[in-house]
């Protein structure tokens, strides 16, 4: 049987995966945390086990805590594991920016969900209103770091069982991962969904319903993405695209795509692990 460490078991994603991992007896599963945070472990009947306990039994560590802690957890846990053990990551920002401590004898698998798409096929009432996964049906990414074939298939067996219930498993590079988080999905993506909000704030200051607002900008988001992402056989009125042209010429700098570049993308991983302002910016 599988041991899994699952340090940060209390914290945000970190309770979702421990509330997975704990159903399934393919594995053994030890939950890690800190502090006070092991009492909110017992409230849930989750027994904690201590960092030093967890590291010596582990044939997996899981690091479900925050980028910039991962650095200092791994640095102490790492030189620990017994050889052949797996360290998986949540997120590409540590590893990508060199926050992983070396060590040829370990496996280093990297994965995260998807989440939900905006269009499936969800029909109970809990599925349609989750927004993360765990209940709705959900892809994940994931990548092989450092390791072997085999390392690969049980980093994917428990990413699966983790982000459950699970479509599509994408396997990518951690350099791939990066960009699209942060620079797709965060830089970019919440960015614009940002202006976007701002401007039905700024269409409501003007005098228009705020539910008018809302309900007339979402109704029309759906079609947009539906034609923009082939979910729907149509294409823009000539009026719309000329709209666009006119707001990419007044919104978008012409040379926004330079987020993409790499060292856009190391700035704003060492900034998301380390707590500071991207250099450069």
């Amino acid at each position: 049987m599988t041991t899994i460490a699952l340090f940060g078991a209390a914290g945000k994603i970190g309770a979702r995966i421990a509330e997975l991992l704990r159903q399934d007896s393919a594995y053994k599963t030890l939950f890690v945390e800190a502090g006070a945070a092991q009492e909110r472990l017992r409230e849930r009947g989750l027994p904690p086990t201590s960092p030093d306990d967890a590291v010596t039994q582990a044939d997996v560590i899981i690091l479900a805590v925050p980028d910039i802690l991962i650095g200092r957890i791994a640095g102490d846990i790492v030189p620990k594991l017994k050889p052949g053990a797996m360290v998986i990551g949540l997120d590409p920002a540590a590893p990508h920016s060199d926050k992983l401590p070396p060590r040829a004898d370990i496996a280093y698998f990297i994965t995260h969900p998807c989440h939900p798409p905006v269009y499936n096929d969800e029909t109970e009432i809990e599925a349609r209103h989750d927004y993360f996964g765990g209940v709705a049906k959900q892809h994940i990414v994931c990548a092989l770091m450092q390791g072997t074939e085999a390392d690969y298939a049980l980093g994917e067996e428990i990413a699966r069982k983790m982000f459950a219930p699970v479509m599509r498993a994408h396997r990518i590079t951690v350099e791939q991962m990066a960009i699209l988080e942060p620079a797709l999905v965060e830089t970019v993506t919440i960015t614009c969904m940002t202006i976007i909000r701002e401007a039905m704030d700024e269409a409501i200051r003007r005098g228009v319903p705020p539910a008018a607002a809302q309900d007339f900008l979402l109704g029309h988001i759906n079609i947009d993405i539906a034609i923009l992402f082939g979910y729907l056989n149509a294409q823009f009125s000539d009026g719309a695209k000329l709209a666009v042209k006119r707001g990419m010429d007044m919104i978008i700098q012409p040379d926004w795509k330079r987020i993409f570049e790499p060292d856009n993308i190391m700035r704003e991983v060492r900034a998301i692990t380390e707590g500071t302002t991207p250099a450069g910016d």
